[in-house]
């Protein structure tokens, strides 16, 4: 049995990769609806710091919420412990205690990640360049994801790397749904105007699903059809039943693999059922934004248990 300062090693290696991203992710959506609005946009970048919840600490240094404050926040700011170069930081410091666990190309990928995006995030970044930097914390983090099913055996080593992707993602994809629901739409009389369809087609932009959705429902967007994509589609690589499914086959494998059971493994198959259980329609019925904290909630207490079973800090 892998020990569990490594096991831990991998998975928060993984997770902070992924939590990169999904930051870059979240600030992209923020951002492009902020362009939908016809005010200063404002709200919008106070509900992508909201979302990421950094909300206080943010507002610890900062009195109002500007674009350029914000971007700057989520991206490099040193008070920021959860921002993309403190989360990169974090993710190649867990890769150099783990590097004996890891292919030669992963830990080359990482820490090519680590350098190219320590030199983009050396100077402030502003709207007009805010793309270009996005779009490369989004390729080099992809890079490393390449390198690990490219090269790693399918072990125990590769099964927790994935977990740390998956429990992430999950988390992260509620989030972003739950910034256009929460917070965005300016008030219910918006809902199905041309404004509410925009901001979830940003959605679907935000989590590189547009052209896959539109394939699947032949160009026809409607809040309750991108909803039922981004949740309950197992074809979409960032929806949530696709990732419990990850989360739930990759347990099953240190299951089998350490021959004993755990809760983390019934905890996430109790979540699965829930979610069979539900619809969108049921979903939408009974608040988008009560399913997405319960669901955020529970992926918390998901990894809590992961940490404790496996021992990560024993």
């Amino acid at each position: 049995m892998m020990l569990g300062k490594t096991a831990g090693g991998l998975y928060w290696m993984f997770r902070n990769l992924e939590r990169a991203e999904n930051t870059a992710r979240l600030l992209e959506a923020g951002w492009r609806m902020a362009l939908t609005r016809a005010n200063s946009g404002s709200n919008e970048w106070q509900s992508i710091v909201t979302t990421a919840g950094m909300r206080p600490t943010y507002e610890q240094k900062y009195d109002d919420y500007t674009a350029h404050q914000v971007i700057n926040f989520l991206l490099r700011d040193k008070d920021n412990p959860s921002s993309v170069m403190a989360t990169i930081d974090l993710a190649r410091s867990n890769a150099r205690m783990v590097r004996t666990a890891l292919s030669s190309e992963v830990w080359e990928a990482t820490n090519e990640c680590w350098m190219a995006l320590k030199a983009e995030l050396a100077r402030p970044v502003n709207e007009s360049t805010l793309h270009d930097v996005l779009a490369t914390i989004r390729y080099r983090t992809s890079v490393v994801r390449g390198a690990l099913h490219g090269t790693m055996l399918r072990n125990d080593i590769f099964s927790f790397s994935r977990l740390g992707t998956f429990v992430e993602r999950a988390d992260n994809t509620a989030r972003i749904l739950d910034v256009k629901y929460y917070v965005l739409l300016p008030s219910a009389a918006f809902v199905g105007t041309s404004i509410d369809n925009a901001q979830w087609e940003v959605i679907l932009r935000s989590v590189s699903a547009e052209r896959s959705y539109r394939w699947l429902h032949a160009g026809e967007t409607t809040p309750l059809g991108i909803a039922d994509f981004m949740i309950f589609d197992e074809r979409q690589p960032r929806s949530l039943a696709f990732c419990y499914r990850k989360i739930g086959q990759q347990l099953q494998q240190l299951e089998l693999e350490y021959r004993s059971d755990h809760e983390s493994h019934a905890l996430a198959q109790s979540i699965c059922n829930r979610m069979s259980e539900n619809t969108v329609d049921t979903i939408f019925q009974d608040g988008l934004h009560e399913f997405l904290g319960d669901f955020i909630k529970d992926t918390t207490q998901l990894s809590r248990l992961i940490e404790t079973d496996f021992r990560f800090y024993g």
